[in-house]
Order: C-alpha cells, then structure tokens, then sequence
C-alpha cells in the first residue's frame, strides 16, 4: 500500500480523500493557490505545496506544476478528485511516464471514455442506444447554429470535457445557440483548458439516472446500484438520492450490467460513473461516462457501505475487489443536498464572502435512527472565493426508506447554519417539501416547471404556520420573564408577563393563549385547538430545537423588535409577538415601500464584467443583451426586461462590480 498520496484537487473533494487515506494511514499531501493558503484541505493535510495563483488555468490544472509538487515531495500516487485534473489523459500519461500512480482509471480508458465526442461513437458502435446528435467538433457559432438547426431545437450544447454543469447550454432558436456556442467555448476554455463542443438533442422530460460502477485489475467490475440526480438546475445537480424511486429490479440490472460492459470494453478500473436518460417508459440511453468519483458518491456510500475513495485508493495499488455483485445490497434510502454559495433570491446568483456564521449539523447517527453526514471543504470564518466552483458542503442523510430519508434531512436542512454569504439552504429545505418531490414524480425539468419565476421562498402551510406561532409565542414568553428580571428596579413596579397575545407571521394574525409549567407551555388558538411547546432554547441562541405537538421543530432565529426572524423549511418570516392592544396599534401604522430600482441595471452578483454589449443613447428591446458578467467560472448574461433607451454605462469590460453596483442607467 502506498505511503504517501498527493491530492490534485482543493475543497470538499480534497477534503474528502484525506480522510479515507488517514483512515487507511496514508500520508497526504495537498496544493494550494494564492486563493487557497487558509483552505480546510491545506490545515487537514500532513503536507502542502504551493502551485500559483488563483486562477485554475494558472494552478490546478497546470500539470507542471502538480508534477514539481509529486517530486518536491515523493508522493506515490495522486488522486485527483474530481473536476479539474480529473478527466485529463494527458495528466494520467504524465504521472505513468513519471512512475507514479494514478488513482484512477488507464489513461486509454480516460480517452475512450472521458471525452464525452468519443465515448458516444464507442457506445454507438457498441450497440448502446445513444440520444441524437452531431459529434464532431464545431469550427464556429455559425456551424453550431447551423447544427443545432439540422438537429431541431431544442439542443444542449456542451463542453467536451466538461462536467459539474459548466460549459453547458439549452439553446431553443439560432439566436440561442449562437449565444450559447460562445459562452460554453468560454467556460470550458476557462474551467478545462479544452474549449472543444459538441451539440446532441435535448430530450424534455427526462430523468436523470447513472449507475456506479467499480472495477479492479484483475478483470472484475461490479456496479452499485443507481443515484436519481433529475433535480437539477442550468444543468448541475443540487439533489441527489440512492436508489432512485423510479427503477424497478429489472430496469437496475439492465442498467448497471450494460454500464459494467461499457467499463469491460474501455478497459477500465477504479471507480466510474455511467449516466443514462431515462423516459416516462424506462427506456434509458446512455449520456456519458464520468471517469472518476463523482459528486455525489457519498449516498452510494450510504446505501452500500463502501468507501469508494478507498475502493479506488486499493485497486490502483493494485488489490482486488473484496465483493462480488451478489454481495451489493440497497440498506436503507439516502438523500445529498449541494449547499452552494448562490442566492436563490436572486435567481441562484454567485455569492461570495466571508462565511461569518458555519454550523452544519452534528454528524452521525440521529435519534430516530437515521444518520446525518456533510462533506465539507469550508469553515466558519473562511472565505468563499469567485475563483473556483461555488458548492459550499454536501449535506447528506440516511433513513430506512425514502419517507424517512426526507424527514432527516428536512431536520438537518433546517438545523445547518450559513451567514455571510447567499446560499441555497432555503430552497433545498423547499424541495425536500414540495408535493412532486415526495412523490417521487420527478424529471430533469422539475425546478423550471416548479419555479418558472424564480425562487421567492416558501409559504408555510396551516398546519406548519400554527406549529411556528405556537413556538414563538413561547420563546417570546421565555424571553419576557427574562426581561422582567433586571435588577435594581422599584418594588412597585415589578412588570408582570401576560398570557394573552397576538403572533402575526405570513399576513396572518393568530389570537392565542399561554399556560405555562416547569416542563413547558400549552398554547391554545381562539379556534380552541391547542399544541404542547417544549423546549430549552434561550433568548440569544440562534437555533431553537423544540416539540411542538409531540413532533420535533428546528427554528433559525433572530431577534427583531416585538418578535423574531424566523427561517424554518424553505421560509424567511418576520413573526411579531404582540399583546392585543399593541396588535391593533401596529395595524394603523404605514407600510415603508422599497426603492424604485426600474430604470437600472444592477449587478446582480460580486463578478467581472467581460463585455458591455449596448452604447450611451441606444434603444434595446425586451430581452436583447445588454452585459456579461462572470462568477465562478460561469458566464451570466444580463438582459432587458422591457423596451427603453440607454442614459448612462457606469462601467466597462474589465471592472469588478459589487451587488448591486449600477451597471448602466434607463431614460
């Protein structure tokens, strides 16, 4: 076994390695940017070598430099993670030339396989049902258009070699793909260093379902079983699950031993992932193979109980697999929600910061018996940088089915802590919510059918609205008996805390009355309902882990005046806790409206404005272009919202803009 491996990545993924290899007690050596000196994965590692600056295309994807750092230290081995290095043949033939392994599959297999032009005409050859589509490289945006056209629209257009959603675009006209074309040529020159595209057609209503599978050198390959990754948005992941609730037996069989062919063929080891479309029929067509650990292996670990780090660590050192295919089993349902640094208020824009507030749930088994784990590459107090790919951690739970699944992780979602930066804590929380979701009725349009406007946060329920009434209502009683005990006042004027109050949240009043006790409050509702509030939260904490009618309730809290900020599944709410007379005072006062912001264009995310695409004086129509700004390695282009003419430009290509920093100004 080897004694010392590199790890060729940086964040969660770097993270994640280190820790199977400290389990197996192998050394670590991690890289580092200018960006990255403070890094979780740098301070976890035994050793760490630095290879340039922030920019991927100017450290970790210079295979130089991450061949100075295996000789600076003697590594044996480098696992490279996941995006990146991962995917590179050139990488892999580098490290053979230099007699150090690559924890990951031959670089032939990377070929075949990785590219995802060459691995569709293999498929094809191999009898594999492929989507359609032109796999050739593309010359220019008029080819492409031109392409996309023979195809018929809609087409995705994308990277080559790329992965994790970059590089990817749903053009639905010519002006799109013209578009589109140049801005994923961008991306993956940016993300990859291969800018090479290709355009196939873009199937609606389709899952999303790929099979696991794990070979050795010794010709044995085995797949474990199937993730559901249809819950996607601008074609990245945001929630995974394992199994997926749609296959039957047959179709999984089908599917992983067709996938284990595929891997035989190229002759491949380690750890792959071969991603299939599946229709409402379960047909399924082979999409692509990734040729390393994906993102979301951590519930395949959950259900299986294998380590695939280990797994790869051990076959590229050259043991065989300990199990055969009769010995993978499903244990139980598993869920992996991506915490990423975006805004979902703002229509899942880049953020980026300072992570003043980081406090994921504790991990480990649960107390109803499920088990919470995060894979995390962040800590409280680090930054969050506009360098690299904006996911934060992966939150995941195990259940014993997919119901429970759920529940756990809504209580985790709801339990995690993130402030400083946007993030989309709120609207995984919402889907773990959502009617389709828990049905299980899900397609790879789930979030822009269900969200065609954005995400505007959720509206709780009745029955979850009176739960948070009834819970804030006593956190406010424990909170006023606080208030009454300061010291050094008169004898005589000893302030006494009513059991009569008004708790207004979501544009609704709820008259309610408070019995306490040593062990808690009942809250009874003018309707004569009642629920039973228990808990030990404080005033000052943040997080309030309660009972209300016998089921556990998890509040994010914050203090406002007469009442709190409550954040609780998916939901961002002012909760006024008020006696009656102060409610009937509070209905008379006015409402403060927010500034008028139509007549300009705002920078809708921290970033770099890579082109301005109107003139001072100009009239542009409804959704003609008017800026480019990239953050995070993605390209957003900004575009009209109506008809009007250009006053002002504030900026140009070059500038870094804040939130909110005017771009241009309207007549």
């Amino acid at each position: 076994m080897f004694k010392k491996i590199l790890i060729a990545n940086r964040g969660e993924i770097a993270c994640r390695v280190i820790k199977s290899a400290r389990k197996m007690g192998i050394k670590t050596v991690a890289v580092y940017s200018d960006a990255d000196s403070g890094a979780l994965h740098v301070k976890m590692a035994d050793e760490a070598v630095h290879i340039g600056p922030p920019p991927a295309n100017q450290s970790y994807i210079v295979i130089d430099k991450i061949m100075e750092a295996i000789r600076q230290t003697g590594a044996e081995a480098v696992h490279p993670g996941y995006g990146f290095l991962s995917e590179r043949r050139d990488f892999a033939a580098a490290l053979e030339a230099e007699g150090v392994i690559f924890v990951g599959p031959p670089s032939p297999a990377i070929e075949a396989m990785g590219d995802k032009i060459t691995s569709k005409k293999l498929a094809q050859e191999a009898g594999v049902s492929t989507v359609p589509g032109y796999m050739g490289l593309i010359a220019d945006a008029d080819e492409a258009v031109k392409i996309s056209d023979q195809i018929g629209y809609p087409v995705m257009i994308k990277a080559s070699a790329g992965g994790g959603g970059k590089g990817m675009r749903i053009a639905w006209n010519a002006e799109e793909a013209r578009e589109g074309f140049q801005s994923s040529k961008n991306e993956a020159a940016a993300s990859f260093g291969d800018d090479r595209i290709f355009i196939e057609k873009f199937v609606t209503q389709p899952r999303h379902i790929e099979i696991q599978v794990l070979a050795d050198q010794h010709g044995n390959c085995v797949y474990l079983n199937e993730r559901e990754c249809s819950i996607q948005r601008r074609n990245q992941k945001v929630i995974e699950e394992a199994p997926s609730p749609f296959l039957d037996p047959a179709t999984r069989k089908a599917m992983g031993e067709q996938a284990c062919a595929l891997a035989k063929a190229v002759g491949y080891t380690s750890a792959g992932t071969v991603e299939f479309i599946v229709d409402g029929n379960r047909n399924f067509y082979f999409l692509e193979m990734n040729t390393r650990l994906q993102v979301e292996h951590p519930v395949t670990e959950l259900i299986t109980g294998i380590d695939l780090v280990e797994m790869m660590i051990r076959v590229a050192a050259g043991e065989p697999l300990p199990f055969k295919q009769e010995d993978i089993g499903i244990n139980g349902w598993a869920m992996e929600s991506r915490l990423y640094a975006e805004d979902p208020y703002r229509n899942f824009l880049p953020s980026i910061g300072r992570l003043t507030k980081y406090q994921p749930p504790v991990e480990g088994p649960t107390a109803s018996g499920g088990i919470v784990r995060n894979d995390t590459g962040v800590f409280e107090g680090g930054e969050i940088s506009m360098y690299y790919d904006p996911m934060i951690a992966k939150l995941c739970t195990l259940g014993p089915t997919r119901e429970a699944a759920i529940e756990e992780m809504r209580l985790a979602l709801d339990t995690f802590e993130v402030e400083g930066i946007g993030h989309n804590l709120p609207f995984c929380a919402a889907v773990m919510d959502h009617d389709r979701f828990v049905e299980g009725s899900i397609t790879t349009a789930f979030i822009a059918e269900e969200y065609p406007e954005g995400f505007q946060g959720v509206r709780l329920g009745d029955v979850m609205l009176k739960r948070v009434a009834a819970a804030t209502a006593a956190m406010n009683r424990v909170a006023e008996i606080r208030r009454t005990k300061i010291s050094g006042t008169l004898g005589n004027h000893e302030r006494r805390v009513g059991d009569d109050w008004v708790v207004s949240l979501q544009g609704e009043s709820f008259a309610l009355k408070i019995a306490a006790d040593k062990a808690g409050s009942t809250v009874t509702f003018a309707d004569g309902t009642g629920l039973r509030v228990e808990s030990d939260w404080t005033p000052g904490k943040s997080l309030a882990k309660l009972t209300v009618g016998g089921e556990p309730l998890v509040l994010k809290v914050g203090k406002i005046p007469m009442g709190f900020r409550i954040r609780v599944r998916g939901a961002d709410l002012k909760v006024h806790v008020r006696t009656p007379r102060q409610h009937d005072l509070a209905a008379l006062m006015p409402e403060k409206l927010p500034p008028d912001t139509s007549k300009f264009l705002l920078c809708p995310m921290p970033g770099l404005i890579v082109k301005i695409s109107v003139e001072e004086r100009q009239e542009v129509q409804e959704g003609q272009a008017l800026a480019t700004v990239e953050a995070m390695k993605m390209e957003n282009i900004l575009k009209a919202e109506r008809k009007g003419v250009v006053k002002k430009i504030n900026c140009a290509a070059g500038a870094s803009l804040k939130v909110d920093d005017i771009i241009m100004e309207f007549e």
